[in-house]
Parts: structure tokens; C-alpha cells; sequence
């Protein structure tokens, strides 16, 4: 079982910009596709941005145009490139892995980074 340990979360005002990182325990190069995703207080969690192996990417409309996901299979990290934050971006941001975007996720969460945005 691969663990995930996110980093890189804080406290930044609105229009602010942070990179979350995702450092995996064992190799993702075999995995098809890394997600990050967000729970805020009372919501359930959401997937925000996914990357395939081959390099698709896939984001949420709320985060679209804002936030950038990157893969580095040989440091088997992960980072999300949040820029133009917003309130609503406050939340737990955690990673994963799922055989397609969409797929339930296949590792235990971490323990997750927590976001920040004030107004």
C-alpha cells in the first residue's frame, strides 16, 4: 500500500497563489491517473484536478483557468498550482490515485494539507 503525505498548504489571502505537493511512499509510474481533491467544512470531498499517465488533465469547473496539476513520476510527487485563490478554495486538499479519472480512489487518504483563503 502506497502512503501519500501532502505538503505545501497555508494560510494566504484571496488572489494568492501556493503549490501543494503530494510525496508518494513507493513508484506512481505505473499509475494511470493522480488526483487531488478538497474537502471543505461540511461538504463532501470533491475531486479538483487529475492527471493521467499519458499527461491529460482534467479539472473542476470551479478551479479551471486557476490551478495547474504536474506529475513527476522519477521524484513520484505530485504538486497542484494554485494561483488566483479564492475563499471557496478553503478546504483539506488531499491526493490519490484511481485507474481513470472519476474512479473511486485506490489508496487510504493522508492526512492532508489544509488550505486557507481569506478574504
Amino acid at each position: 500500500q502506497v502512503q501519500l503525505v501532502e505538503s505545501g498548504g497555508g494560510l494566504v489571502q484571496a488572489g494568492g497563489s501556493l503549490r501543494l505537493s503530494c510525496a508518494a511512499s513507493g513508484s506512481i509510474v505505473s499509475i494511470n491517473v493522480m488526483g487531488w481533491y478538497r474537502q471543505a467544512p461540511g461538504k463532501q470531498r470533491e475531486l479538483v484536478a487529475a492527471i493521467a499517465s499519458s499527461g491529460y488533465t482534467s479539472y473542476a469547473d470551479a478551479v479551471k483557468g486557476r490551478f495547474t496539476i504536474s506529475r513527476d513520476n522519477g521524484k513520484n510527487t505530485v504538486y497542484l498550482q494554485m494561483s488566483s485563490l479564492k475563499p471557496e478554495d478553503t478546504a483539506v486538499y488531499y491526493c490519490n490515485a484511481a485507474p481513470w479519472v472519476g474512479a473511486r480512489p485506490i489508496f487510504n487518504w493522508g492526512q492532508g494539507t489544509q488550505v486557507t483563503v481569506s478574504s
